[in-house]
């Protein structure tokens, strides 16, 4: 597959002088001067995991540029993503990521723009910011702002919005997951009242993802959390379950209905759907456990969540895996979209430009796919190769 750069710009390991605790940044790729890619806090987050999600980042911003459109305020970044090794439930952990975000500074300053990953919320990156003395995670920004006073003042009303008591900054991303899977159903004329859907994760993304897919029509049949796998093949009271949660996706099993079944963790796998959403870690199917799926369509929410050779394996068995470059690019990029000024702060103008934007990515992935008699990641790929040349040709490598 083509890469998008030779090799990340900057890799750096940061070790905690209080805990031990390492943590990492890498930015692979600059534009105008300035990287995207969100902070994420898990035990055993290596730097191989956060450079492969770095260049993930890379190829997302990519994605959704379009050099033909004029009229889009938003220029995408190059890519970055940090890591810490650390467990977010530790008691250690705050003050963990408050040192981490005081180290990276100049970079978060000036270079990296960053936000909630797996494992923070944005609550608490932005509390963690200010206590490290940073004006804001997405600072490094503001200089290509037309007005940035008024471009701060939209992006907060936006993280203000709520749905159904949910924020639109949790909601945007599965709002972008959920029409990247009603795409692959409607290309292939699937009623979206047959089709059967299991998520791995009920947590920002995946909770998000359920919501929107259900809504949709799909039938929610089973949910994995850290518990287990809740499960009914009647179909999951979808908005209960997202009000039984606690701040890790964790659901309440005080909740459950007469009919929901509690499974073991990996039950969510090898359920009888025709959609499967890895929402939660990285590395969740490998070429073990890729042989209890079942499912016509892997949908990849979370980042990295298929290995390559599972993926290959699910492949050849006919099971089409949406990558998560594309999937879940949507949250980044409704960040920029709002910041930028090409949407408002409201919720409907949001899901409107994101199920817009998604459909057209995704549409435009397949169909790449189908010419190329490729995979759709490997389509992906290409069109960022097409891509970033035109983007290195007319806004530099890094300034």
């Amino acid at each position: 597959m083509p890469s998008p750069s030779p090799a990340p710009l900057i890799s750096l390991t940061w070790t905690d002088h209080v805990t031990g605790t390492e943590g990492y940044l890498v930015v692979d790729r600059l534009v105008r001067g300035v990287s995207s890619g969100g902070l994420r806090m898990r035990k055993g987050c290596t730097l191989a995991e956060v450079a492969g999600l770095a260049r993930g980042m890379t190829m997302k911003e990519a994605l959704h540029f379009d050099a033909d459109d004029t009229r889009a305020r938003y220029i995408p970044l190059g890519g970055a993503k940090g890591g810490i090794d650390c467990d977010p439930r530790d008691p250690a952990a705050y003050g963990v990521l408050v040192r981490f975000l005081r180290a990276m500074r100049p970079y978060i300053e000036n270079a990296w723009t960053t936000g909630e990953d797996l494992g923070l919320s944005q609550d608490l990156v932005d509390r963690a910011a200010a206590e490290a003395g940073l004006v804001s995670t997405v600072q490094a920004v503001h200089p290509l702002l037309d007005d940035e006073a008024a471009a701060r003042r939209r992006l907060a009303d936006a993280f203000a919005v709520t749905v159904d008591g949910i924020g639109l900054d949790a909601l945007v991303g599965g709002c972008g997951v959920a029409e990247s899977a009603l795409t692959a159903l409607d290309r292939a004329g699937v009623a979206h009242s047959a089709a059967r859907v299991s998520l791995q994760g009920l947590g920002t993304m995946g909770g998000a993802t359920a919501r929107f897919l259900s809504r949709a029509g799909l039938t929610v049949v089973a949910v994995a959390d850290l518990k287990g796998t809740i499960a009914n093949p009647a179909g999951l009271d979808v908005e209960a379950l997202l009000a039984a949660r606690d701040a890790h996706g964790t659901v309440d099993r005080g909740a459950l209905r007469d009919g929901d079944q509690e499974l073991p963790a990996d039950a969510w796998l090898a359920a009888d759907v025709e959609v499967l959403v890895p929402a939660a870690v990285s590395y969740a199917v490998d070429a073990e456990n890729q042989a209890s799926v079942r499912a016509r369509w892997v949908v990849e929410a979370a980042n990295m969540p298929v290995l390559p050779e599972a993926e290959s394996l699910l492949t050849e068995r006919g099971i089409t895996v949406l990558p998560d470059v594309v999937v879940n690019s949507g949250t980044n990029a409704w960040w920029w979209w709002t910041l930028f000024g090409d949407i408002g702060p409201g919720a409907e103008e949001a899901f409107g430009h994101t199920r817009r934007s998604m459909r057209a990515l995704v549409e435009r992935v397949l169909e790449r796919a189908a010419a190329d008699g490729c995979t759709p990641r490997a389509a992906a790929h290409a069109l960022v190769a097409d891509r970033l040349p035109v983007m290195a040709e007319r806004f530099g490598w890094y300034r």
